[in-house]
């Protein structure tokens, strides 16, 4: 049976700057491929973009970011959303499913500074505003001298407080400022070595919902899908998986493939850096989600799961400012 052509898609998509240009840019390609079809884009916002005071991590992770989003499918009003994929779950909800990851762009983390060309010139006691637990994880592991700073808005906004002066610097993902055409602000990038990134960082990936209209919605978005860059973040987002991966959790997982094989690093952290689990596994690109378990029993073995209860009586500590301050 020929594949069923959509007449119109609507695309849900967070309104900060950045988002809009992943949905601008799926828009684009999805123009190509279907000339004849209307696309349009909701904006919308979250409460991810709307709780800016706390640490993600303190406030509910990675859900926050997409769940309108995903209400907005279930209602009709939208057929796909597009999102940063690592601000999206590890589990999605019933009837939600990824049909497509692009193609990745920089997974590296940025050095972003006015006064300073890199984390090593940092004088001691400069403030280092960062999002995330991973990177305040590997900061502070390497750099104990430096005092890290939770830096929480869009990038415009966090890059406004850098200016400001409220930061000595931020470590940012080099993606977003290389799609909103900012290299420039970027002072160095942090080797995967010194910064593991991210699982999923530096990928965009297309969601959708269970239909009642027989349109193949992930027939229609098939084009898009980059398999090299959607096997590599099966094998990290696997990784994460296995721990429960959120905002709460200090885990970074990066994948390289290299033809048919892939090479995956994995890490996990006390937030203070001064416990960290490392694993390292190569093997066949198609058993990415394998690979994935493979690196989490690295992790296993080196008592990642004590690292990680630490992390969640300090979150729990975070959570109920009531409660005696932890031993």
């Amino acid at each position: 049976m020929a594949q069923q052509h959509p007449s119109k898609l609507v695309i849900a998509s967070r309104e900060s700057r950045l988002a809009m240009w992943q949905a601008e840019h799926v828009r684009a390609r999805l123009s190509q491929l279907y000339p004849q079809c209307s696309i349009e884009i909701l904006g919308m916002t979250t409460r991810g973009d709307q709780i800016l005071d706390r640490a993600l991590s303190k406030v509910g992770g990675k859900g926050l970011f997409v769940k309108e989003l995903e209400v907005a499918m279930a209602e009709g009003r939208a057929d796909l959303a597009v999102h940063s994929l690592k601000d999206v779950p590890m589990e999605l909800p019933e009837g939600f499913a990824l049909a497509a990851v692009l193609e990745r762009e920089d997974p590296r983390d940025a050095f972003v500074s006015n006064d300073y060309s890199s984390l090593a010139d940092l004088p001691a006691g400069a403030i280092v505003g960062t999002s995330s637990l991973r990177r305040q994880a590997l900061i502070s592991a390497r750099y104990p001298q430096l005092v890290i700073k939770p830096l929480r808005g869009n990038l415009d906004t966090r890059l406004g407080k850098l200016d400001r002066g409220d930061y000595a610097a931020i470590i940012l993902a080099a993606a977003g400022l290389k799609r909103l055409g900012l290299p420039q602000r970027i002072k160095s990038l942090l080797a995967p070595e010194d910064s593991l990134p991210a699982a999923g960082q530096g990928a965009m990936a297309i969601e959708i919902a269970e239909r009642k209209d027989g349109l193949d919605m992930k027939a229609i978005l098939a084009p898009l899908n980059d398999l090299p860059t959607a096997q590599a973040v099966t094998a990290e987002r696997k990784v994460s998986k296995v721990f429960g991966g959120s905002c709460q959790v200090p885990l970074a997982a990066f994948a390289k493939v290299d033809g048919s094989q892939m090479h995956l690093r994995a890490m996990v952290a006390t937030p203070d850096g001064t416990r960290v689990a490392r694993a390292e596994v190569t093997g066949a690109a198609t058993d990415a989600e394998a690979l994935g378990a493979q690196a989490a029993e690295q992790l296993r073995a080196q008592d990642a799961e004590a690292i990680l209860a630490v992390c969640a009586a300090e979150q729990a500590d975070a959570m109920n400012p009531n409660a005696a301050p932890s031993a």
